[in-house]
């Protein structure tokens, strides 16, 4: 199977992410005119919840990446079916305890937890989920490492498809007995999508076996316990991260309601934050989220082999690639987020300015997943990990403090995520200075690019105004500023030298 280069793999697996956040709209966007900010608020509760249990489970797939990755380096495709059969059955623990558990212990949770009764039908209908997705995971998992990333992108398609197919059906089919029930009935959708994107990438790994010629694989308790050391300080990692989306699902509607906030006033701005603002800025992170999975087998190949010379260049690829998604992304949203905010969610565009201020965290969030995976890809797990727990205490601390202020509210939780993020990537950034000797060239990294947005947001604003003058249309005009916006950007990004045209075609076709 012909690996992918850096590039090439981010732009595949970016291109499915895009494509998919936006068939995501297709799902959130009818779930907000069906059931309202008030519906997405007992949605969004239990979707952290969910998160974390899956992120127990989320080091398992970057260890299958990274260690197929180093046995496919030493041609022993043998051990990369070993691999995979191992990784099976831990998953299959996981993943069956995970769904157990939210299940059965659904309404405990919640009333530990003090969520709306109402966000229990939720809860129940995205319990399946873990299970499915844990399988789906092995398998992408499996191709990453393999160092191709169609598969993992076109099951990730097919995935939002099954879920904005049964999600927003079955919400339209419960909506007459309650929103409660409506937003039961979406987060099922999860669950469906991710059970018909894991048969197509069984379908495909099946072949890859037949190909090779496998048929029986012993177990090799040897490659479970490898599994182990390098999935725990990941899934730590994961989990310490996806704890800062828990703590709001559990501190800020506490916090808004010692803010003089009403119970339902505090479910709609706790919607606004995680069910709208949030969503919009996971578009960004989408393209990042795909450098970080390209990056970790392409990097523990490299580090395995000890080729020093080459490390250092994909880090600088890898940094480069990150800020320039980043710093333009943060300046588009602050600066549209009133158009991005009607435009996407039409006449229910309530939580403008919690979009804006959120969006200054994109770069600090991305720099941080990029630097993660650079660690992990060169066997640091435990560091990045104390990182992201010191990250997770600041945003603790702050979202304690600030949220029950009147003054402050809902936007102490975006405060306190800016400030976690910002903490972790310089963090980060100085513990792969010292830990990989790589010293990283910040004008080329970050003032250039900083450079490069500011001019291409001047051009986006003006040529809002004026599309806007002649039309009068919202979404055409910031549809075709933003068109505008990314072609000058491109243009100035080579005017600058941030990457060359010949550098680009290179990285291209070399791995």
């Amino acid at each position: 199977m012909n690996k992918q280069s850096l590039i090439k793999a981010s732009i595949i697996l970016g291109a499915a992410g895009i494509l998919t956040r936006f068939l995501g709209l297709f799902f959130r966007w009818p779930l907000i005119m069906l059931i309202g900010d008030e519906g997405i608020g007992y949605y969004q509760m239990s979707y952290p919840l969910y998160m974390f249990f899956i992120a127990m489970a989320s080091g398992v797939p970057v260890a299958i990446s990274k260690m197929i990755s180093e046995k496919n380096a030493t041609n022993d495709m043998y051990g990369s079916f070993e691999v995979m059969k191992e990784s099976a059955i831990l998953m299959t623990i996981i993943g069956t305890g995970t769904t157990l558990v939210l299940f059965f212990f659904a309404k405990p949770i919640i009333m530990f937890l003090k969520w709306d009764s109402k966000a229990y039908y939720s809860l129940i209908g995205i319990s399946f989920a873990p299970i499915v997705i844990s399988f789906l995971t092995i398998f992408r998992g499996f191709f990453q490492g393999l160092q191709n990333m169609t598969p993992s992108a076109i099951s990730q398609i097919i995935e939002q498809i099954g879920r904005v197919i049964f999600g927003v059906g079955l919400a339209i089919f419960l909506l007459p007995r309650g929103i409660e029930y409506s937003a039961g009935g979406a987060a099922f959708g999860a669950t469906a999508g991710a059970a018909i994107g894991g048969l197509y990438l069984y379908s495909k790994y099946k072949k890859i076996r037949k190909l090779y010629k496998v048929k029986k694989i012993k177990s090799n308790p040897e490659i479970l316990n490898t599994i182990l050391r390098i999935a725990i300080p990941i899934s730590l990692g994961t989990t310490v991260s996806s704890i800062m989306n828990l703590i709001d699902s559990i501190l800020v509607p506490q916090k808004l309601l010692e803010a003089g906030f009403t119970n339902t006033q505090a479910t709609v701005l706790y919607a606004q934050l995680t069910g709208k603002a949030s969503v919009i800025i996971n578009i960004p992170l989408t393209l990042s989220m795909a450098i970080c999975t390209s990056l970790i087998p392409i990097i523990a190949e490299i580090f395995v082999l000890k080729r020093q010379k080459e490390l250092k260049d994909k880090i600088d690829a890898a940094m480069k690639m990150t800020t320039v998604i980043a710093i333009p992304c943060a300046f588009g949203l602050f600066f549209l987020a009133e158009p991005v905010m009607k435009f996407i969610f039409p006449g229910r565009f309530a939580g403008i300015e919690i979009l804006k201020y959120l969006s200054l965290a994109i770069p600090f969030i991305i720099i941080t997943q990029t630097t993660t995976a650079i660690l992990q890809g060169t066997g640091n797990y435990i560091k990045p990990v104390l990182n992201l727990l010191i990250g997770c205490i600041i945003k603790v601390v702050l979202t304690w403090i600030l949220v029950p202020m009147e003054q402050f509210n809902i936007y102490g939780a975006v405060i306190a995520s800016f400030s976690a993020y910002a903490a972790v990537s310089i963090l980060n950034i100085i513990t792969m200075k010292f830990t990989l000797r790589v010293k990283l060239n910040l004008y080329e990294i970050l003032i250039k690019p900083v450079y490069a947005s500011t001019i291409m947001m001047l051009f986006v604003l003006i040529g809002y105004n004026i599309i806007y003058k002649k039309t009068t249309s919202n979404g055409m005009s910031c549809l075709l500023s933003i068109l505008l916006g990314m072609i000058i950007y491109m243009l100035l990004i080579i005017v600058f030298k941030v990457f060359d045209v010949e550098e680009i075609k290179s990285r291209i076709k070399k791995r």
